[in-house]
C-alpha cells in the first residue's frame, strides 16, 4: 500500500490507521506470514503496537501481539509473567527509552560512582536480555536511548562524566558492544530517529506527563515503522536489487540530447555534486549485497558512455543487468528478474519520471516504486525507507554482485554447448554437503527466511531455533555450499528433517534460486539418502505446500523419485520415498565432498 511506504505523512496514518488496516486485509492476495509479537515497554505502547501492526501487514507479516502493562517491560521478562510464558512470543521488542534510566549520575558524583552507576544499569538489561533468551530462544529487538531533553552542563554535558548526554552515550555503546558478541540480538535505533525528527519535538514532555509515551504522537509511526524493518528482514522481507534509470536519476541532463560531456556529474556544479554523493551511496549498497541494475529508455551505446566520464563514480562492471532500450520499461523490469533468477517483487525501481514511476508500478506489482523526490533528497528517501535493512551481514552478502556476475559468464558459457550434460561437465563443480556447522547457521536462518521460489515447505527459522535442530540429535540436516570454475557460490541448499523412529519427516528443503538447474537437488537428494540409511530410515517423507511464490517445485518430489500419498483441497501434497536397497545415484556433474558420485 503505497500510503504506508516511505516517505509517508504520519498523522494522518494514525487518523486512518483502522481504514487502512481493513483495506490491506481486504486487498491482499495470498495468505500472510503470522507471528507472535511481545512488547514489553518502559512507556505506553498500545499506539507503537498499531502502528507496527498495519506496516507489518503492508509487508505481509501478520502478528498478533503481547503487551506488557505500563512499565512493566523488566517484570515481565525476568519473572516470567504466565501470561507471556503462554503467550510463547516469536519475536521480543523491548521498548524503553531514557525515560526509563533510573542510575543517572548526579554533578557531586565521582568518576568510581559514575562508573559504578553505568554498569549497574547496564547489568540490568543484560540480565533481562539473558533470561529472555533463555527462556523463549528467539529474536530480540532492543531500543538504545535517545539523548536526554535538556543539558544541565550544557556544551560540556557531552564531555563531561557527571554530564547525561555523556553517560547515554556510553550505555549505548555497551549496548552495541552487547549486540556485536550476541546472535539473535538487534538494536533499535532510536538515537538516530530522535535526532532525525527533531529531539525538541521527539521528546516534548506534554506526552510524557499526559499519556506516558517516551516521544511524541506524531513521531510514533517513524519509531514502529524502523521496528518493522528490522523484523521484515527477519523474516526475509527484504529487497534485493535496485533498477536504475539513468537521465535525470544517476546524472543531471539527458545523455543522448546532450552527450557525455555535458551531463551533470562530478565536482564542477553543486548538482553535479549531488549526483556523485548519490552515485557513492549506491556503490556502497554493493557492500551489502545489493544488486545494481541499469532500466532506461536510451541507445545502449550512447547510455554506457556516461559511465565512461572519469568523475564518474559508478562503472559499468557495478551493474549485474543493463538494459537501456526503448521498450516499456515495466517489461524490462521483468525480464531483469528473469536474467537474475529473481522474483520482480525483489526490485526496488528508482526513475525521476513520475509517469514511468506510475507505470511500473501498476505493471509489476510486488516491485517498490518510492516516491523519490528532488535530486538532492534521492539518497535520504532511499535510504530512510530501509529496503535493504540489515539484521546480518554475511560473506555471501558482501560477495553478492560478484556472484550474480559470474552467473551470466556461466550464462554466455551455457551458449558454447549443444549438449547441457557437457556444459554442466565444463564447470567443474565442486560441492560441500555437511550436516549443519557451526560456521553455516546464521546463513542458513538466512536462507531460511529469503527462499521463497526454491522453498517446498516456506517454513522461517531464526538462528537460535537452527542451532537447537542442529544440537537436538531427533533430526538430519545438510546444508550444501557450490563452487565452480567461475566462482564460489556459498551456502546454497538446506534440508531439515525430523526422525520418527525409521521414518524422516522433511520440515524443509529449500535452494538458492542463483544455482537453479546446475543438479545440486541431485546432490542433495543422494546424501540425504546415504545419511537415512546410516541412520537406520527406511521412509522418506516430504511436503509441498502451494504459495503465489513457489510453483517451480510443484513437482520436485516426482522428479527425486517420491510418490505422491496425499493431496488435499489447497493443493498440499504429501510424498514418501521408500528406500531401495541399492539407490542409485542421481547426480553425475558436481564432485561432492572430493568425490565424484
Amino acid at each position: 500500500m503505497r500510503e504506508l511506504e516511505y516517505p509517508f505523512h504520519a498523522e494522518w496514518i494514525i487518523k486512518k490507521k483502522k481504514s487502512l488496516k481493513r483495506q490491506i486485509l481486504t486487498d491482499r492476495s495470498g495468505s500472510f506470514l503470522e507471528k507472535r509479537i511481545a512488547i514489553l515497554g518502559g512507556s505506553t505502547t498500545d499506539e507503537i503496537k498499531n502502528m507496527l501492526e498495519l506496516f507489518l501487514l503492508n509487508y505481509g507479516i501478520q502478528a498478533s501481539f503481547y503487551e506488557s502493562e505500563y512499565n512493566q517491560y523488566y517484570e515481565d521478562g525476568m519473572f516470567d509473567n504466565p501470561k507471556l510464558v503462554e503467550f510463547a512470543p516469536e519475536i521480543l521488542y523491548i521498548h524503553t527509552s531514557s525515560r526509563n534510566i533510573t542510575e543517572w549520575p548526579q554533578v557531586a558524583d565521582s568518576e568510581e560512582i559514575i562508573n559504578q552507576k553505568l554498569e549497574a544499569e547496564f547489568q540490568k538489561y543484560v540480565g533481562l536480555w539473558e533470561h529472555l533468551e533463555e527462556k523463549y530462544h528467539c529474536p530480540i529487538i532492543q531500543n538504545n536511548f535517545e539523548l536526554p531533553f535538556y543539558r544541565l552542563l550544557g556544551n560540556q554535558d557531552a564531555c563531561f562524566s557527571q554530564g547525561k548526554v555523556n553517560f547515554v552515550s556510553r550505555l549505548n555503546l555497551k549496548f552495541y558492544e552487547y549486540a556485536r558478541e550476541h546472535q539473535n540480538f538487534y538494536i533499535h535505533d532510536i538515537h538516530y530517529e530522535a535526532a532525525s525528527y527533531g529531539l525538541e519535538r521527539w521528546s516534548a514532555p506534554f506526552y510524557w506527563h499526559m499519556y506516558k509515551y517516551a516521544m511524541c504522537v506524531p513521531a510514533i509511526p517513524y519509531t514502529a515503522y524502523n521496528v518493522a524493518l528490522i523484523i521484515k528482514s527477519l523474516l526475509g522481507k527484504n529487497k534485493k536489487v535496485l533498477a536504475l534509470d539513468l537521465d535525470n536519476t544517476l546524472w543531471g541532463g539527458v545523455i543522448g540530447d546532450d552527450g557525455a560531456e555535458n551531463i551533470e556529474i562530478g565536482q564542477e556544479t553543486s548538482l553535479g555534486q549531488t549526483y556523485s554523493e548519490f552515485q557513492k551511496y549506491l556503490k556502497e549498497l554493493k557492500q551489502i549485497g545489493v544488486l545494481l541494475t541499469v532500466v532506461s529508455k536510451n541507445n545502449e551505446d550512447t547510455a554506457k558512455t556516461g559511465f565512461g566520464r572519469e568523475d564518474s563514480v559508478l562503472s559499468l562492471e557495478d551493474f549485474t543487468v543493463f538494459m537501456a532500450n526503448w521498450e516499456p520499461k515495466d517489461r524490462n523490469l521483468v525480464l531483469s528478474a528473469e536474467e537474475l533468477n529473481l522474483l520482480p517483487e525483489a526490485f526496488v525501481f528508482v526513475d525521476d519520471n513520475p509517469a514511468e514511476r506510475e507505470i511500473v508500478r501498476q505493471g509489476v506489482p510486488g516491485a517498490a516504486v518510492p516516491e523519490i523526490g528532488e535530486a538532492e533528497q534521492y539518497l535520504q528517501i532511499l535510504d530512510k525507507a530501509g529496503y535493504f535493512e540489515v539484521t546480518e551481514l554475511s560473506a555471501d552478502d558482501q560477495n553478492r554482485s560478484e556472484m550474480y556476475r559470474a552467473n551470466a559468464e556461466r550464462n554466455r558459457a551455457k551458449a558454447q554447448f549443444a549438449d547441457y550434460k557437457e556444459y554442466l561437465l565444463s564447470l567443474e563443480m565442486k560441492g560441500t554437503i555437511r550436516p549443519f556447522e557451526a560456521d553455516y547457521m546464521a546463513r542458513i536462518a538466512q536462507l531460511s527466511n529469503k527462499s521463497n521460489q526454491f522453498n517446498l515447505t516456506t517454513k522461517r527459522y531464526t538462528q537460535t531455533e537452527i542451532e537447537a535442530i542442529a544440537d537436538s540429535g531427533h533430526y538430519i540436516t545438510l546444508y550444501g555450499k557450490l563452487e565452480d570454475k567461475f566462482g564460489d557460490n556459498g551456502v546454497v541448499s538446506v534440508i531439515i528433517g525430523e526422525i520418527k523412529e525409521k521414518e524422516l519427516h522433511l520440515d524443509l528443503w529449500l535452494m538458492s534460486c542463483r544455482v537453479l538447474k546446475r543438479d545440486m537437488e541431485y546432490a542433495m537428494m543422494d546424501e540425504l539418502v546415504e545419511v537415512s540409511k546410516k541412520q537406520g530410515i527406511s521412509d522418506i517423507f516430504g511436503y509441498y505446500y502451494p504459495t503465489p511464490k513457489n510453483a517451480m517445485v510443484a513437482d520436485f518430489f516426482a522428479l527425486q523419485g517420491f510418490q505422491k500419498i496425499r493431496e488435499d483441497e489447497k493443493g498440499n501434497t504429501e510424498w514418501k520415498f521408500s528406500i531401495p536397497e541399492k539407490y542409485e545415484q542421481k547426480n553425475n556433474v558436481i564432485k561432492v565432498n572430493e568425490r565424484r558420485n
